[in-house]
């Protein structure tokens, strides 16, 4: 079965001058708290999702991933222990797969976009799926 190396254009949703704001390493900083204040938890929850679905990875921070899979289609993913560096601006996330699917409990790695090196790496949670608030009208 041939593997596939995916790197993910990470878009860096808080700087990591935001992450060291946070009392503790897993407390949320308030730039992230802001942005999933913009979803609610639809109750659905799924092991895997197919990499052909998957448009892009915000990590949010060390610890929490937005994942779109649509126009409008997301999913948090709360990795287990600390992805160190992904909420860094200037790393990316790469993944290797062997299949079609990217799952709970598959490898994630941090690389520095500068030197090439990795700095990180976690296992993912699982996808919880979210759904945008409506905008709100004044």
């Amino acid at each position: 079965m041939m593997k596939k190396t995916i790197v993910v254009a990470a878009l860096m949703a808080v700087s990591g001058a935001a992450c060291a704001t946070a009392n503790t390493d897993t407390e949320m900083s308030e730039k992230v708290a802001a942005r999933l204040a913009e979803f609610e938890p639809t109750g659905k929850v799924e092991t895997c999702l197919s990499t052909v679905r998957v448009r892009s990875i915000d990590a949010l921070d060390d610890y929490r991933f937005l994942v779109r899979t649509g126009v409008n289609d997301y999913y948090l993913n709360e990795v287990s222990g600390r992805c160190s560096g992904a909420g860094r601006a200037g790393n990316r996330l790469q993944y290797t797969i062997s299949g079609a699917q990217l799952c709970r409990n598959e490898i994630i790695q941090v690389v520095d976009n500068t030197t090439g090196f990795m700095v990180g790496s976690c296992g993912l949670g699982s996808f919880q799926e979210l759904a945008e608030k409506p905008a709100k009208t004044e």
